[in-house]
Formats: C-alpha cells, structure tokens, sequence
C-alpha cells in the first residue's frame, strides 16, 4: 500500500510538470511520463492514464487561438447620420404669418410649422363660392328650359332651331359652372397650401425664416432630419469582405450613454473598395425609437465575426 501511494505521488507530480511547462520541456516530461506509466501496476496505470488525458483536455481549452477563433469581434467607430434631410419651401411666395415650431423641436409628419399670410385668398374664395353658386343657378334653370324644349320639339310644337338654342343655352351655363367651381377649388388648394406642414417625422435641424419674412418660390423655411431609424456608416478592411454580411447584428456605444448598448443590423456592406486605404464601405440601422440618437454623434461599433 505505501508503494503504491509513493508511486502516485510521483505521478500526480510528473503530470503537473507536463500542464505548467512548454516547448522541449513538455515533451520530455510527457515522455518521463510514459515510460514510469508503462513500469507501474495495471491499475496505477490505468489512473496514469485518465490524468494524462484530463491534462491535455485543460490546455486546449485554455489555448488562446482556440478562444480568439470562437470569440472573434470586429470593432470600429462611425457616424450616425439621418436616412432623409428634408429642405421645406412653399408652392407659392408669401409673407410668413405664424410660427409654430423652433429649431430643436420634434416634429410629426404632416404637423402643420408654418403659415403665411392668406387673407386675400380667403376673400377670394368667397367671391369663388358666390360664382359658383350663381353659375348653378344657372345651370339648373338651363337645365329645366332644354326639357320643356325637348318636350314640345317632340310633338312638333316648337321649330328645331329654337331646341338647339335651349341646348346651348344649357352646354355654356354647364361650362360656367364647371368654371367656377374649378377657380373656387384652386383658391381653396392655395389656402391650404398657406399652411406648410412637416414632412417627415423627426426633428426641426435648421430654421431659416423668421415672422415678417417673405419667402419666395426657392426660398427654404425649415430643414428637416429623420431620426427613426438612423444609419450608422463605418469603413471595414477588406479582409472582412467575406466574413461581415447584410442582416448581421452590431452593438454601438455612444458617449452620452456610455453605460447603454444599443442594438442594430447590418443593411449594407461591400461596394467598391477604396485603393488607398484598403477599406470598404458599411452602415447598419438603427431603430431610434426614443429618438435619444442623433444625426452626426460619434459611435464605436462592434460585431461578431463567423
């Protein structure tokens, strides 16, 4: 029994040897090892064996080319920028009346940010609607007189030449109307068109006009950024061509936040690849549903690699 457990000892040693040292050193301790195994008893060996073999396990999973080929992680950092930039100018010039929003400000799509002056077209209108009244009472007048005509033409009671007048009477009270309620109707597009409204939904980026101003055919009221989702553009070396693909997932951390992840997907990558630094184009997307990302801060990425 003593012998038994001095050989043991010498062998839980010699296994040890073998995990700490490398090189030529491990290879002879391995076969020291071996050969004491081979002189020991059966069932000593058997112990040698499954010690041996625990060993070798330990060292692969401790390898760091193991670890570094199953945890690969690309990092780098990038820009988020706005999907849509949206300049607003009126359909047609005029003076600004009303504000509603200032720089800074969220913003809904169709949200109405601007009014100008309209008090002539709303007149305007008015007379339009009148016409338009006029002309139907006209209309239908017409419209009773090419009866009675068509009536009396048919039991020969009138010549022909005086229906055909009730029908033309009839076609130029028609056409009128038709006219007027076309004016009545681009006067009422022209008054709502006073009224310019937000068209994305996101944030007020710049404000280039002021209560007082006139703005003309060209001339550019607000500028407009999205802000859900966001895009955030970064550069991948080329050797990633084949490993970093569309629908994979990054995280990004930002300054302000620097405690949060926020999480995104890949939508684009690959293109052409820029000769002088070896670099192509990627950007991911960003859902932004609290809208706390902006347009133009700065982020460091990261994705898993296959």
């Amino acid at each position: 029994m003593k012998r038994f457990l001095f050989l043991l000892t010498i062998l839980i040693t010699l296994s040890l040897a073998v995990i700490g040292c490398g090189g030529e050193d491990s290879q002879a301790a391995q076969e020291t090892t071996a050969s004491v195994a081979e002189t020991l008893p059966e069932d000593v060996q058997a112990v040698s064996t499954g010690l041996s073999g625990a060993a070798a396990a330990s060292a692969a999973e401790s390898s760091p080319e193991a670890s570094d080929a199953a945890q690969a992680i690309f990092s780098a950092t990038g820009e988020f920028v706005s999907p849509v930039r949206s300049e607003l100018s009126p359909k047609l010039p005029g003076r600004v009346a009303k504000l509603y929003v200032d720089e800074g400000a969220y913003v809904r799509a169709g949200q109405p940010v601007l009014e100008l002056e309209s008090d002539y077209t709303r007149l305007n209108l008015q007379s339009a609607q009148a016409e338009v009244a006029r002309a139907r009472a006209g209309l239908d007048e017409a419209a009773r007189d090419l009866q009675r005509k068509k009536d009396l033409v048919a039991k020969d009671s009138i010549p022909r030449a005086t229906f055909d007048r009730s029908q033309a009477a009839y076609d130029q009270a028609q056409a009128a109307h038709q006219a007027a309620t076309a004016h009545a109707a681009l006067l009422r597009q022209q008054l709502a068109d006073a009224t310019l409204r937000a068209p994305v939904t996101g944030m007020v980026a710049e404000k280039r006009t002021d209560v007082g101003a006139r703005l003309g055919d060209a001339g550019v009221a607000f500028v407009f950024v999205q802000l859900s989702p966001l895009k955030l553009r970064f550069q991948v070396p080329e050797r990633y061509l084949g490993r970093i693909e569309r629908g994979d997932k990054v995280t990004a951390t930002v300054d302000p936040y620097p405690n949060e992840k926020f999480e995104g997907t890949i939508k684009t990558v690959g293109g052409v690849i820029d000769p002088k630094t070896r670099t192509m184009f990627a950007e991911a997307e960003f859902a932004n549903r609290d809208g706390r990302l902006r347009p133009g801060l700065f982020a460091r990425v990261e994705t898993k690699l296959d």
